[in-house]
């Protein structure tokens, strides 16, 4: 299925799906309370690792787990949503997804408002939440959540996943490869701890490890299901090839049948 409404199924209230969310809003409170959030205070790595857990983690767990079907009010204004989306089908719609998506990804690692959440610690309930709403209109546009489903092909998934997945790749590639921290709130002390060089690769390696766990699978797996649902080029090739001889053939049957056909007898 690459569009439109689906079908309104078991597994879309299913206790599977309810398990999915309710450990997405496990994730979000053990990331904001002791001992995660004086790890990200004081190490650059847990930052970047409870930065993930927003923008990534939670946002595909809610998508995967959200159980539409479960409420009935709920149920009735998830499927006016999803019939919105099956009549707006455009790409310019997905990409205004990841777009916002992106632009809230990248603003909260900049040393602004990564600095910002470590002198005051409230700020980092706007960062969940804005993380985390951006990160759910993102991954509506890559996964299926009945009753909705992307608007977008399985090729536009593929494409949508790996930008997202770049990006947030080379965010943390530039923050990798400066000569000094971006991010003047985390201390080190020497003989204590990672030193700054190595708390900063760590948490390159962190945005990595959960953005390619994040992605990687969607990115697979619409390409395995587009390249099975494809005929094979072959084949198809061969079938024209036929028609076009076909064609052909006919063409010239009737042009030869007017030019030796014997003259009538005169009257």
């Amino acid at each position: 299925m690459t569009g439109g409404v689906a079908e309104r199924s078991p597994s879309s209230s299913s206790p599977a799906r309810r398990w999915c969310i309710g450990a997405a809003a496990l994730l979000i409170v053990a990331a904001l309370i002791p001992p995660v959030s004086v790890w990200a205070a004081r190490d650059e790595y847990a930052e970047a690792l409870r930065f993930s857990i927003f923008a990534l983690v939670v946002p595909a767990m809610v998508v995967i787990g959200a159980p539409w079907g479960f409420f009935g009010r709920l149920a009735r204004k998830a499927g006016a949503v999803a019939e919105g989306r099956r009549r707006h089908p455009e790409l310019v719609r997905s990409i205004a997804f990841l777009v916002a998506d992106l632009v809230v990804v990248v603003a909260w690692r900049t040393p602004t408002l990564v600095d910002a959440v470590s002198r005051r610690r409230w700020l980092v309930l706007g960062e969940a939440v804005s993380l985390v709403v951006a990160g759910v209109g993102l991954w509506l546009e890559l996964v299926e959540s009945p009753p909705m489903v992307p608007r977008s092909a399985r090729p536009r998934r593929v494409v949508l996943a790996a930008l997202a997945m770049w990006t947030l790749w080379t965010v943390a590639y530039i923050e990798a490869m400066a000569r000094s921290s971006w991010y003047r709130d985390f201390h080190h002390v020497a003989g204590t701890g990672l030193s700054a060089a190595s708390d900063r690769q760590v948490s390159t390696i962190a945005v990595w490890a959960v953005a390619a766990l994040a992605f990687m699978p969607v990115i697979f797996w619409n390409l395995v299901q587009w390249l099975r649902s494809e005929d094979d080029p072959d084949d198809e090739l061969y079938r024209l090839l036929r028609e076009e001889r076909r064609r052909s053939t006919g063409v010239l049957g009737s042009a030869g049948d007017r030019t030796t056909a014997p003259p009538e007898p005169p009257l």
